[in-house]
């Protein structure tokens, strides 16, 4: 079918919304899906033809797709196109990265919402976010890499390593080495089932990064396919997920006994009746180990009197945004360019294949007419414009930054080659819309209380085999067996005793009774505060009141969904409920108890008698709350080990802010009603 003039500005790279720059006070708003403002609303409302279960229109009010059902009984797929494992990993990773989202009027980059604002907030939390999404993004992304650049020059799989090497030194002989890596990119790039061929797949864990053969992986069972360990899961992508959180762990752990001074082999020896056995290992707990360890050391400067420490701190603290802020960028745009190599329905399979194939053609072009001696002076004569150019760059960006205010915004890979590219962000709200376009809300991924079997994975030719007549990693099948199978000491390997020493964490036998009695004692006060907190509800705290119930007895009897959830308001237990029988869904709080037992369908809001009401469409601002502060969070989870119902905050056009707490399915709200209207949204 010939190319239309709308695809070809498609598969160009120019920017999609010149308004940016242009016209910076435009504003424009939309009060449903059906008005379509983005990608992301358009393809929710579109009619596509391969449909999963909730891309079935619906009359009835909602169609439950299986809240709180077992996988099993799930429907599959939810979205044509995409297996429901897949689309738990989406939602799952969603549901940590959104903490807070704000409507925005301003057209959209790359006419996809739910980009990261410029003045995003700052927290640790959120940091942490950032860096889990860092190691599940690009640190496994370049693990991959690394592994199949292993594989190649080991020579194990000889044909395959044989064909790369003759093909390289051919253009190398012909200096064609440059027109050689474009046409190999172009092709792997416009035609997928070449990267298998080129780099057939292998389970990451199986792979070794010293002899690219195969390996027993770091957890001493291959249970999962895409993770570094190989470790067991319950549902795809949770043994990355636990690795990120992990490598987090691990960050911070290092850098806490770094900061308390632990140096194992200037212990002296062990001795289980002196002061050391009765003392809490400082790695293990989180205190002022830094300053502790220079007073011990004899320090003549008090921590109070040390005048570079407040400054360094602030120094510290006020970079972590921009840090932050840079993690997310780099997350994305890796996200972007993986989901134009392989998009995930319903966005377009070709146009972004297209697109960055079109980039590398004239450098193909010009690759054939240029020699070396031309490259390298070019190069050079670049290096030294700009090192030398200053006065002619600085008068130009003047004159850009006046005449074209938010010129760079038009250059950003979002607006020109990405555009229309979605983050693993926006493709999860454009799922999250299209099943609110049908009536049929995606369900909340599954969830299982168990710890996943060390059995090994099933390892089919779709995760593991080699080009060709090659064995896979030159591994026989009994190779591959053993290195598959259960092995429960490999997970304690490391490389020496001193890492052993280094990461071992002992509070030794009498500290141990020592933080078993404070536990008790902690976990006592911490039942009579929030036994108390029932008393100041009744005497007007409102504080008290937003913390009564945030602690559920039981997680299954405050479950609920799609359309109601069990929550309080201004600590009043009843439900929020989500009525779309109106053109514009509307979001209410009943305390009506007949709810629990028989739901909202065939209920008028009348007969529920709602305390307050609130379009969806009205909603400008949305932020997940916590049930406590985070370090109350922290001793109840230590504590009591019990989790905790976390709130919502709900501001609408007009600014009146709507608090729920106590809330089990707090990001299901979250959810439905970031997906629900035709907002604009940007992340904080």
């Amino acid at each position: 079918m010939p190319l239309d003039m709308a695809t070809v500005k498609d598969i160009l790279p120019i920017p999609e919304n010149p308004g940016i720059v242009t016209d910076p006070e435009h504003r424009e708003t939309a009060q449903t899906l059906r008005d379509e403002p983005t990608i992301s609303h358009s393809l929710a409302m579109a009619n596509h033809d391969e449909k999963g279960h909730a891309q079935v229109a619906h009359d009835g009010e909602v169609a439950d797709l299986g809240w709180h059902e077992p996988d099993h009984k799930i429907p599959d797929p939810l979205v044509g196109g995409l297996p429901n494992d897949d689309l738990w990993i989406l939602i799952r990773r969603f549901n940590k990265q959104m903490y807070h989202v704000k409507e925005v009027s301003r057209p959209a980059p790359g006419s996809l919402d739910l980009n990261i604002a410029d003045e995003e907030e700052f927290s640790p939390d959120k940091l942490r976010a950032s860096l889990e999404r860092l190691y599940m993004t690009v640190i496994i992304g370049l693990m991959g890499l690394g592994k199949h650049i292993a594989r190649i020059r080991s020579w194990r799989e000889r044909r395959r390593t044989a064909a790369f090497c003759g093909v390289y030194f051919l253009a190398w002989l012909l200096d064609y080495l440059v027109p050689l890596f474009s046409v190999t990119m172009i092709t792997l790039i416009v035609y997928p089932p070449s990267r298998d061929v080129m780099f057939p797949p292998a389970p990451l864990a199986l792979v070794s990064s010293s002899t690219g053969g195969v390996q027993k992986p770091k957890a001493g069972v291959l249970g999962s396919k895409d993770s570094a360990t190989g470790a067991p899961e319950n549902y795809k992508g949770e043994a990355v997920e636990a690795e990120a959180s992990n490598f987090v762990n691990g960050i911070a752990n290092v850098a806490l006994a770094s900061a308390s001074g632990k140096h194992p082999q200037g212990e002296p020896p062990e001795d289980k009746s002196g002061p050391n056995a009765g003392v809490p290992d400082p790695t293990a707990m989180v205190g002022g180990a830094s300053d502790a360890r220079a007073l011990a050391a004899g320090s003549n400067v008090s921590p109070k009197q040390d005048k570079t420490k407040v400054p360094v701190e602030a120094a510290m603290w006020n970079k972590m945004r921009p840090i932050m802020h840079g993690l997310a960028d780099v997350a994305d745009t890796w996200e972007r360019f993986a989901n134009a190599l392989e998009p995930t329905p319903p966005f377009r399979n070709d146009i972004y294949r297209l697109r960055l194939a079109g980039v590398v053609v004239p450098l193909l072009a010009l690759s054939i007419f240029t020699t070396s001696y031309m490259y390298m002076k070019g190069v050079t004569f670049g290096v030294g414009f700009g090192f030398f150019s200053d006065p002619l760059i600085q008068p130009g960006l003047a004159w850009l930054n006046k005449t074209f205010p938010n010129w760079q915004k038009l250059l950003e890979l979002r607006n020109t080659l990405l555009k229309g590219v979605p983050t693993n962000a926006q493709l999860t709200i454009t799922l999250l819309r299209t099943g609110e376009a049908n009536k049929a809300p995606l369900p909340p991924p599954p969830q299982t209380g168990e710890a996943p079997e060390d059995e090994p994975a099933d390892v089919t030719d779709e995760h593991l085999r080699a080009t060709g007549k090659d064995w896979p990693l030159n591994a026989t099948d009994e190779e591959l067996k053993t290195a598959m199978e259960h092995d429960p000491n490999t997970k304690h390997e490391t490389h020496g005793a001193d890492i052993d020493a280094s990461k071992k964490k002992s509070h030794g036998h009498k500290a141990h009774h020592v933080l078993s009695a404070i536990r008790k004692s902690v976990k006592g006060s911490i039942e009579t505060s929030l036994g108390a907190d029932h008393l100041k509800a009744k005497a007007g705290s409102e504080h008290s009141k937003q913390r009564l119930g945030v602690i559920p007895r039981s997680r299954e009897q405050h479950l609920s969904g799609p359309i109601e959830f069990k929550c309080r308001y201004h600590g009043k237990r009843g439900n929020a409920y989500i009525s779309t029988r109106a053109t514009i869904p509307c979001l209410s709080f009943s305390l009506n108890k007949s709810i629990d037992e028989h739901g909202t369908e065939d209920k008028g809001d009348l007969e529920l008698k709602p305390i307050w009401s609130m379009a969806v469409a009205d909603i400008k601002e949305l932020k997940k709350i916590g049930g406590l502060g985070w370090k109350a969070k922290l001793v109840v989870g230590w504590a009591l080990g019990r989790e905790i119902a976390d709130g919502i905050e709900i501001v609408d056009k007009q600014g009146t802010t709507q608090l729920l707490t106590a809330m089990v399915l707090r990001d299901e709200l979250f959810n439905r009603l970031v997906a629900m209207g035709g907002q604009k949204w940007e992340a904080w």
